[in-house]
C-alpha cells in the first residue's frame, strides 16, 4: 500500500501538534525501509524546519486549508493519506488521522465559533470516512471513543517523543536577557488560552511574595485566530513576574536546564508536552492533575489541584523552598523522560500503517460504537 503525508503544517509554526507531526515523520523516515518510502506532499509555502524534510513533493495550487481540502486529494489520488494535526481532506477514503485531543467538545469555551465549527464538522464526519485513527495518549482515545463513537479497539495510541532536544543547542544568551539566576526562578510554559489556566497561576503568585528573590518566567503568547479573547487587566504587575514572551527552541532549552521548576497547571492536554520536554532537561516539573497530564508525567512529577491558587502556590513554595527535593525530582524527571523517544513512537506507527497491528487497530465501521 502506497503511503504519503499531509504536509500541511509545514507551512504552520512549530506548536505542540506541529512539532509531534515533524519529528514522527523525519523518524520514520529514518526508519523506514527500500520500497517503503514515505513521501511527504507539501504547499508552496512550506517554511523551516519542516521544509528540511526528505522526499518532499510540493503542490502550489492555493494555500492553508483550501489547499489541504482541494489541492491534496487530487494529489494524493491512488495512495492512502497520512495526516498527522488532526483535520483531513473531507473528499478522501482512504486516510490515516491522528487526532490528538477533543478539546472542542470538551472545553468548548477556548475557542472562536469559526474554529469550533470547522473542526467539529470534520469530527462528526470524521467516523463516516472510515480512516484508521492514531491519537496522543490513553485519555484522548477515550474522549474520542466517546465523542465519536468508535470502539476503542479502532484506535491506536502513539505517544510522542522528548529527544528532539538532543539537536537543540541551548542558548543561555536568555538569561542574561531576562536577568535570571540559576535555580532562582520558575518557568510557566503557556499562554491566554483558558485551558493553560494562566490566570490561576498568576493569583498563586500573589501568595508567594516570602520567595522574594525567586522570579516566574512566563513564556508563550496568545493566537487570537484560534482563541476565544480573554481580558488582560487581572494579569498581575508583581516584580517577581518575567514576561518573555515567544522564545526559540534554544532559549527554552537553556530555561529548562537552569530553572527550579516547570509550573504546569493545564486544565486540558490531549498529552501534555511541555512537562515531559522540561524533565528531559532535568527541570523538576510541578503538573496539574488532569486530564491526559499524569499519564505524560508518571511519578515523576509533584502534582497540584489546578483549580485551586493556594494548593498551586504551597506546591512551589514546597519545591523552592527545598534544594534536595528539587534534584529529587530532577532525576526521577530524567529517567521519566529517557523514556520517551521519537524512533519508538515512529515504529509503532509504521507498524499501524503496515499492517503488523492489524489485529489490534482496523478500519473504522460507520456502525462502531461504544456503550
Amino acid at each position: 500500500m502506497a503511503f504519503a503525508i499531509n504536509g500541511k503544517f509545514t507551512s504552520q509554526p512549530i506548536t505542540g501538534v506541529q512539532r509531534v507531526a515533524y519529528e514522527l515523520t523525519r523518524a520514520m523516515q529514518l526508519r523506514e525501509s527500500p520500497g517503503d518510502e514515505l513521501e511527504i506532499f507539501v504547499p508552496q509555502d512550506a517554511r523551516e524546519p519542516g521544509a528540511s524534510l526528505k522526499r518532499q513533493r510540493r503542490f502550489p495550487w492555493l494555500r492553508g486549508t483550501l489547499w489541504e481540502q482541494i489541492t491534496l486529494p487530487i494529489a494524493a489520488r491512488g495512495k492512502t493519506l497520512v495526516n498527522l494535526c488532526n483535520t483531513t481532506p473531507l473528499l478522501m477514503r482512504r486516510q490515516v488521522v491522528m487526532v490528538h485531543d477533543m478539546a472542542v467538545y470538551d472545553v468548548p469555551h477556548g475557542f472562536s465559533k469559526k474554529f469550533l465549527l470547522w473542526y467539529r464538522l470534520l469530527f462528526s464526519v470524521l467516523p463516516r470516512m472510515e480512516p484508521t485513527v492514531l491519537t496522543v495518549s490513553a485519555f484522548s482515545k477515550r474522549r474520542i471513543c466517546h465523542h465519536l463513537k468508535i470502539d476503542e479497539s479502532r484506535v491506536a495510541v502513539i505517544p510522542p517523543g522528548a529527544d528532539h532536544l538532543d539537536r537543540v543547542i541551548p542558548d543561555y544568551g536568555v538569561m542574561d536577557r531576562l536577568q535570571l539566576k540559576d535555580d532562582a526562578y520558575c518557568v510557566i510554559v503557556g499562554s491566554l488560552d483558558p485551558r493553560k489556566n494562566l490566570q490561576r497561576v498568576l493569583e498563586a503568585i500573589e501568595s508567594l511574595s516570602h520567595l522574594r528573590e525567586v522570579r516566574f518566567v512566563i513564556v508563550g503568547g496568545r493566537n487570537q485566530r484560534i482563541f476565544a479573547s480573554e481580558g488582560l487587566d487581572a494579569m498581575s504587575r508583581s516584580r517577581q513576574i518575567v514576561w518573555a514572551g515567544f522564545v526559540s527552541d534554544g532559549e527554552l532549552k537553556a530555561l529548562y536546564e537552569r530553572a527550579g521548576c516547570l509550573v504546569f497547571p493545564s486544565l486540558y492536554e490531549g498529552f501534555g508536552l511541555p512537562p515531559l520536554e522540561a524533565m528531559y532537561c532535568g527541570c523538576p516539573v510541578i503538573a496539574s492533575t488532569r486530564t491526559s497530564i499524569p499519564e505524560a508525567c508518571g511519578d515523576a512529577a509533584m502534582y497540584c489541584d489546578a483549580t485551586s491558587a493556594q494548593d498551586i502556590a504551597e506546591k512551589i513554595s514546597q519545591m523552592m523552598s527545598v534544594r534536595s527535593l528539587r534534584q529529587e525530582y530532577r532525576e526521577r524527571g530524567i529517567a521519566h523522560a529517557r523514556e520517551y523517544r521519537w524512533d519508538r513512537s515512529a515504529k509503532k506507527l509504521l507498524d499501524v500503517l503496515y499492517g503488523n497491528e492489524s489485529e489490534h487497530v482496523a478500519q473504522l465501521s460507520p456502525r462502531a460504537s461504544t456503550s
